[in-house]
């Protein structure tokens, strides 16, 4: 009787048993995913090369309809179009190649989640490429208009010749960020699966979240108009308490 107890007592947990890897399998892991998510990023640049000029097209439309009519974005240098065609081509194949970078992102964790866990890989997926190109669009279709029509505004006693290298230069980092911030919740997925938060540790927090939303937003929209960075800022503070959501439902649980 006490045999089969002390057998039952050390009867391995098959949900607990992860894979073993050293630090140099995780660097290998690491290169193989990275490997991965370049190709993907160079897939979607080659698909999105042929409509780079219409992409562009769309992008500076935030910026042109502030412009007098008949203005133009201008270039310097005789090659600027065709190197700007190849950044813009490559910008669109981040967005286009997501779901197989969060993929590669996911496989990279996976050996050190149960197995349970490793089920959430579609949902996974799923939603941090849907919060990337929400907050993609969001970017594009409501900071960056608003950051184009202030900074025109202060100058609509110059002539401007705003080039296209700068121009992209800025839409990218705009749209791109707010793509990034808009990944809020899944950061916190991961960040409360390791245990590092707690839902009440991120409420406790809430406040500093809250500085931290507007100084984002402040550096994102660089613009003194409250307005304009309140519409980063307060979307980035519903998406922190999203994460605390996120965390009291796949959060490690505290014994």
């Amino acid at each position: 009787m006490s045999a089969n107890a002390n057998l039952h007592a050390v009867e391995p947990d098959p949900e607990s048993e992860l894979p073993k890897m050293s630090f140099l399998d995780h660097l290998e892991e690491l290169r193989k995913r990275l490997i991965v998510s370049f190709i993907a990023v160079g897939v979607g640049f080659l698909l999105c090369w042929a409509f780079a000029d219409k992409i562009f097209g769309k992008l500076q439309e935030p910026l042109t309809k502030f412009l007098p009519p008949g203005d133009k974005l201008a270039y310097t240098r005789l090659t600027a179009p065709f190197f700007l065609y190849m950044k813009v081509a490559f910008f669109a194949g981040i967005f286009l190649a997501a779901p197989v970078v969060l993929l590669q992102l996911w496989l990279f964790i996976a050996p050190g989640l149960y197995k349970k866990e490793r089920r959430l890989a579609a949902p996974f997926i799923i939603f941090g490429t849907l919060f990337f190109l929400i907050g993609g669009y969001f970017g594009y279709r409501i900071l960056l208009p608003a950051t184009c029509s202030f900074f025109v505004e202060q100058g609509k006693q110059f002539k401007q010749m705003v080039t296209i290298d700068d121009y992209f230069g800025f839409a990218n980092t705009i749209i791109l960020a707010t793509g990034a911030v808009f990944e809020t919740p899944i950061l916190i997925f991961f960040l409360a699966r390791i245990g590092l938060v707690t839902p009440a540790f991120l409420m406790q927090k809430f406040k500093y979240a809250v500085v931290l939303s507007f100084i984002i937003a402040a550096v994102v929209t660089p613009t003194p108009d409250m307005v304009t960075q309140s519409a980063l800022a307060v979307p980035m503070i519903l998406l922190y308490l999203i994460g605390v959501g996120v965390a009291y439902a796949f959060g490690k649980k505290v014994e």
